[in-house]
């Protein structure tokens, strides 16, 4: 369309000039672009693409930084010491476990040093999974103070993995408070909530004001780090109750303490049976319950933690139980051990088997006159499958184990 003036248009009929406007305008022909730069048009392309993959969270891998690399990293470094002190207070007793386990036996020792200038090394040894091997690279002196920095529930778990002898030298050497915790939850059984608890809580005494007991928690605070209750005892030290941490730091300095402690708070007997407690404690959302002896004086608690270290195990039994063992360790039990308990029922049913075969032989015209009585066969002849799978908590000698 041929262009026009300003003036033109503006004189034009509106009909004309509405149809003129309305013309479709004629299509440019495509431009074709050189070979080299279709292929960086394309490249470009990729480019941005790539980056809106980057941005969407959905389809952007996800990554972790290697705590414990890093740390095997500084170890071997050429650091200064005191440097690689100031990292190593950086890191997650976790991830310093971890990197022990990585580290061979020299580079080890140096890593214990430098645990020993951040007084962390107690928290590291209760992230470990065999924990006795390493202490074992210590010199007594050493793994006693370790060990009796421990709760009293992880110091036991670790003294267990020790021979007796080392276990006794460590005990030699821990001072006397923490030795009496270690020999009260070793007087409980296995299966009793007392043999669960730690001893690393916060008491103090009724009638004390809010400024007190604040007092009292900073004096404490240095030896236990359970801070998140504070446990209340009467007059005569039996248990009155608990005051959850951020009431205590809201109620004013002159405040008895009567008016925010929580008498009705839950509590277990030490004495009480781990499997008949475990949906009680679930019950609960706290991060610890008391542990009380017959008398009601408070011997510990039982935290968070151990209760879902309770809820596995007991899990880890019924799984067990399903196969025929008699505890989630005997999946991982010696050969010869394995071999003692079931070469007996295995014996016993290969008697029975044999009867079974010469008492199959004399009714031998019966069976091929009444051919259904064959399938009663299978099911006493597979009864050797019992020898892999045994009474659930008896021996071959049929005791209790």
């Amino acid at each position: 369309m041929e262009e026009k003036d300003t003036k033109e248009i503006l004189n034009e009929p509106m009909e004309e000039r509405a149809d003129r406007l309305l013309e479709p305008e004629e299509e440019q022909a495509p431009q074709h672009l050189p070979e080299e730069d279709k292929e960086t048009g394309e490249k470009e392309k990729d480019k941005d693409k790539d980056k809106e993959k980057a941005k969407d969270p959905e389809e952007a891998p996800m990554e972790h930084p290697d705590y414990a690399a890093e740390l095997v990293a500084m170890v071997r470094s050429e650091l200064p010491e005191k440097e690689k002190v100031e990292l190593l207070q950086d890191y997650h007793a976790s991830d310093v476990a971890d990197a022990l386990e990585l580290l061979d036996k020299n580079e080890r020792q140096r890593l214990y040093r430098l645990l020993a200038a951040t007084d962390n090394a107690s928290e590291v040894f209760s992230y470990l999974e065999d924990a006795g091997k390493f202490l074992a690279e210590l010199d007594v002196e050493k793994a006693a103070d370790i060990v009796e920095n421990m709760d009293a529930d992880d110091a036991i778990d670790i003294l267990e993995d020790l021979d007796e002898d080392q276990r006794k030298g460590i005990i030699a050497h821990m001072d006397e408070e923490s030795r009496k915790d270690i020999r009260m939850i070793l007087s409980y059984d296995e299966d009793q909530i007392g043999s669960k608890m730690t001893t690393n809580y916060i008491l103090v005494r009724r009638g004390m004001s809010v400024k007190k007991a604040m007092k009292a928690l900073v004096e404490q605070a240095a030896d236990n780090d359970n801070l998140s209750t504070i446990y209340v005892e009467e007059e005569d030290t039996t248990f009155y109750g608990a005051i959850p941490l951020q009431d205590l730091i809201r109620a004013r300095n002159d405040t008895s303490l009567d008016e925010i402690v929580v008498t009705s708070y839950p509590y277990v007997y030490a004495t009480e049976s781990v499997s008949d407690c475990i949906e009680q404690l679930k019950d609960y959302s706290e991060d610890s319950i008391p542990v009380l002896d017959e008398s009601k004086h408070m011997l510990g608690v039982i935290t968070s933690q151990d209760l879902v270290e309770v809820v596995d195990d007991e899990l880890g039994e019924d799984y067990a139980k399903l196969a025929g063992l008699t505890a989630e360790e005997d999946l991982n039990e010696p050969l010869k051990q394995s071999l003692r308990k079931r070469i007996p029922w295995l014996m016993i049913l290969m008697a029975l088997g044999l009867v079974v075969s010469t008492v199959i032989g004399v009714f031998e015209t019966v069976i091929a006159s009444l051919a259904i009585v064959v399938t009663f066969q299978s099911l006493i002849l597979d009864m050797a499958g019992n020898v892999g799978t045994p009474v659930p908590g008896r021996d071959h000698s049929g005791a209790d184990r």
